[in-house]
């Protein structure tokens, strides 16, 4: 069995009864500390101040009638101002920090009952980061018990593991926390999923910046919105969200835009403007492009964001703002570092916590999701309700999660597509016509230049539905060598300039029969093709 160890205060109020003898009839906490049938204290460290020494040898005293067992320690510990958290604090744990624990032989439990508000929120404190390697303590007056003098007691461990509906509140409120950065979408990615679930712990544990990376259309500013909403659920912000695309800011302007000018700074200046710091004070700032930002500008962000100020254009008075910065960008910062087009040391100071965001064709697996949730998004912004039916969504899902699907505007594409196909939906239902319609849309869009002129050149010599049988190398490379040949009135001809360095190595060339071998796999001859032969 251990000891049990308890360190309490002298309460100068409530365990003071002077001389009286029927001081047995009232309730005093430390007595009722130590008067407890199922709790015996070996020993009880009272700390008190050089006012209150002979308050605490009575105590003691009483302490012994009542409790012989115990073995009661004074401490004498000024504080000069009882109120003062940083001095009640730092006298507590100077006093825990020169007293030998040994948590193998003793119980060790600290008597919150006695001392100020302060004090007790700094012996929680202590105990909550195990600088004092023990309980919580509570006393309190028992009216259901005769003797007036005993009381009741409550013990406090704030080991929350040992609490499983807390622990369970806190599972579910750090889930809801997820699912809130996520939009409510159930992502099944796994990458995606981890990086949501620390950038969660992040925004609601960290005030540094926060640097959002990854291509166009990727989701940065939903997610910054959200980190800022989340934070202002937990009531951590006082301010606003202040969203900016540096890109827009160019010239001699974007220093005002940023930081703010007096009136007359500059010609145009007519009044005074506070600017894009100032106005997220005690809120969130998103620079969305940072890396489109000038040298000087970044110079001038880096020093307010390591100073809390910055001077307005055209003012020697500096400003304070409390802002938290969350970063965007599609580019490789490191790689502008190295170009000198951003500032190595702003970098460092904004990349403490770095997410980059996955494209959307690398998330194939939580493209249906987000197709759902485009499609109430639509509902809830029109107030039509538009679904697919069955075989048009399981072909727009098999097209959107294909290796066709590029994908390159990633979720600005995705919601272009589905508010188009909800928009021309005839009786809010969406169809597989409407959805072919929408693939050759978004292909368009997608396939390089040189793929849709090589479609057309191949429509001069084959049918559609031979070229839909074709793969992309084949569509390409064919169409290659029909553009070639038809600069060339022979076979040969032709067939020098497309095999100019494989020629060399045979000892018979024979150009003309190596082009005529390939032309044939597609069911095509010469006189199909050669110009020679169309002016005939």
């Amino acid at each position: 069995m251990k000891d049990t160890v308890v360190v309490s205060l002298i309460g100068t109020q409530l365990d003071y009864v002077g001389k009286r003898v029927d001081r047995w009839a009232k309730w005093r906490p430390n007595i009722s500390l130590c008067s407890q049938d199922n709790l015996i204290v070996n020993q009880l460290h009272m700390l008190h101040d050089n006012h209150s020494s002979r308050l605490a040898n009575n105590v003691a005293v009483d302490i012994e009638s009542v409790s012989p067992e115990t073995n009661v320690q004074l401490h004498q510990l000024n504080f000069s101002d009882p109120w003062d958290f940083e001095e009640v604090y730092a006298k507590l744990f100077d006093w825990c920090s020169h007293y030998t624990f040994d948590t193998d032989k003793n119980d060790y439990l600290f008597h919150i009952t006695t001392g100020t508000h302060v004090v007790q929120i700094c012996s929680y404190l202590l105990t909550e980061s195990r600088h004092f390697p023990g309980r919580l303590i509570q006393t309190s007056p028992d009216h259901n018990n005769n003797n007036k003098s005993i009381g009741r007691i409550q013990i406090i461990d704030l080991d929350l593991s040992k609490y499983d509906q807390l622990a369970t509140r806190f599972d579910i409120e750090h889930q809801q926390g997820k699912e809130f950065l996520k939009g409510g979408i159930e992502t099944k990615n796994i990458f995606f999923n981890q990086l949501i679930t620390q950038i969660e712990k992040v925004a609601i544990r960290s005030h540094d910046p926060m640097l959002l990376t990854g291509p166009t259309g990727a989701g940065k500013s939903q997610l910054a919105t959200r980190i800022f909403q989340l934070k202002k659920k937990r009531s951590m912000l006082k301010g606003t969200l202040v969203s900016v695309n540096c890109a827009t800011l160019k010239g001699e302007n974007a220093m005002a835009a940023l930081f703010g000018h007096t009136k007359g700074a500059f010609t145009g200046a007519l009044q005074a403007r506070d600017g894009f710091l100032l106005s997220a004070h005690d809120g969130v700032l998103f620079l969305d492009e940072i890396g489109e930002l000038g040298l000087e500008e970044q110079a001038m962000l880096l020093h307010a964001l390591e100073n809390k100020t910055f001077h307005p254009v055209g003012s020697d008075t500096p400003v304070q703002s409390n802002f938290q910065l969350i970063a965007g960008t599609n580019r490789d910062l490191k790689k502008e570092i190295a170009q000198g087009h951003f500032r190595s040391d702003l970098f460092a100071r904004i990349n403490l916590w770095e997410y980059e965001l996955p494209a959307l064709k690398d998330r194939k697996e939580d493209i249906p999701a987000n197709i759902d949730y485009e499609v109430d998004l639509y509902t809830k912004k029109m107030g039509d309700r538009v679904q697919f039916n069955k075989e048009a969504k399981n072909a727009f899902i098999g097209f959107a999660t294909s290796n066709e699907a590029l994908w390159t505007g990633n979720f600005r594409d995705l919601s272009s597509a589905i508010t188009r196909l909800c928009t021309l939906a005839d009786s809010s239902r969406i169809t597989v016509e409407d959805v072919k319609d929408e693939i050759d849309r978004l292909k368009q869009a997608w396939y390089p230049q040189n793929q849709q002129l090589a479609s057309t050149v191949l429509c001069d010599y084959l049918e559609n539905t031979q070229i839909e049988e074709l793969d992309n190398f084949d569509i390409n490379q064919l169409s290659q060598v029909l553009t070639t040949c038809q600069r060339h009135n022979s076979m040969a001809s032709a067939g020098r300039e497309l095999f100019n360095v494989s020629r060399t190595l045979k000892s018979q060339a024979n150009d003309s029969s190596r082009l005529q071998k390939y032309l044939s796999k597609f069911g095509l001859k010469w006189s199909d093709i050669s110009p020679k032969s169309k002016q005939v």
